[in-house]
């Protein structure tokens, strides 16, 4: 067979495999895989917008002398939503008390009881008589049928490869509980403040932040993502702990680069554009990827030229860096709605068969 021959050959079903084919979802599924491939080699960094003033689009984050140490109060700005929650005065306390208490008064494995329910539709008595399957029967711990902020501490599955955002819509089964909601990440650290992640990272450990009904640790969950007609397992983990006040700060990284160095005395440009913008932000400390600490000294000019200081000097090569934070919210998205899939998968279902 020739090579002109080979070329004009078409492979049976072709046609088909490209009618099956969601090309939509295959350019969305590229976009999200580069920008995590992005965010992997340059974290949290962004372009200083040109048509708009740093100050202005970035008008709702500060700068912080050290993010492990400088004070943040976690009380400051709360959105609208947190009057619709329930809040803890201290929560292990309460923990304890109420598994103590459900010890004491609760069934015990292995009794026989008797169940009377009240106020039943009939359309689903009818149902449940029909039905095969057996109906499943729980109850509540106090307060567990009050919303709050609770935090999951989750680890990405092997089998699930493809990127996993903030606020995707995941389904959650936490306990006897299924639910869908739109989770932020965040780095499971100690101190006050923690960092936000702008998707789940692999082979580490991260807290999946949502508003949803109250539980007690250590009560497990596994999470889903809705893929065609299946859900596919993508997490697994367990509850840790219900806290309205856990801070969840987002960074940014603005960078600049040096025009002129002499000595610890540098010209940089690119971090601003404008002169406005450089007096605005001239309180926040700088840094460069070398590891040297500085702060603006003054502007030069109109265009965002400015002259810094550092505490060592700079080579050429070396990037200044300004780093930006704003605390961050989940979504009101908790939704009990969630429909049976057609099958449950540990694995990414193959859209070809």
């Amino acid at each position: 067979m020739s090579v002109a021959e080979s070329d004009t050959l078409t492979l049976p079903g072709t046609d088909q495999y490209d009618d099956q084919l969601d090309l939509e979802g295959e350019h969305m599924q590229l976009k999200r895989l580069r920008a995590e491939r992005e965010h992997q080699m340059f974290p949290d960094e962004v372009d200083t917008p040109l048509d708009i003033p740093a100050r202005t689009r970035f008008q709702k984050y500060r700068g912080l002398k050290s993010f492990r140490s400088s004070p943040w109060d976690p009380r400051e700005n709360l959105p609208s939503n947190y009057a619709r929650i329930f809040q803890f005065e201290n929560f292990s306390r309460t923990k304890k008390r109420v598994l103590k208490r459900e010890e004491e008064e609760g069934a015990l494995p292995g009794w026989y009881i008797t169940v009377h329910i009240s106020s039943v539709p009939r359309r689903f008595a009818e149902s449940q008589a029909a039905s095969p399957s057996p109906l499943v029967i729980y109850g509540l711990l106090q307060h567990e049928n009050k919303m709050s902020v609770v935090h999951y501490v989750l680890r990405r599955t092997p089998n699930y490869t493809l990127p996993i955002k903030s606020k995707d819509q995941l389904i959650f089964h936490s306990g006897v509980r299924r639910f869908s909601a739109c989770p932020i990440f965040s780095q499971h650290t100690s101190g006050d403040k923690h960092k936000y992640e702008r998707f789940l990272s692999d082979g580490a450990v991260s807290v999946a932040t949502v508003y949803c009904p109250i539980g007690y640790p250590p009560q497990p969950v596994l999470v889903f993502k809705a893929e065609q007609d299946a859900h596919v397992l993508v997490a697994t983990g367990s509850l840790y702990k219900v806290d309205p006040l856990r801070v969840v700060c987002k960074r940014i990284v603005l960078s600049g680069h040096p025009l002129k160095i002499n000595k610890r005395s540098v010209v940089v440009r690119y971090l601003f554009f404008n002169r406005e913008d450089i007096l605005w932000f001239k309180p926040v400390e700088l840094r460069t990827k070398y590891g040297r600490s500085g702060h603006i000294k003054e502007p030069l000019g109109t265009h965002g030229h400015m002259k810094c200081r550092f505490d060592r000097p700079l080579k050429a090569q070396d990037t200044v860096l300004l780093y930006l934070y704003k605390r961050v919210y989940p979504k009101w998205s908790y939704s009990m709605d969630v429909p049976l899939p057609a099958h449950w998968s540990v694995e990414k279902p193959d859209s070809t068969d």
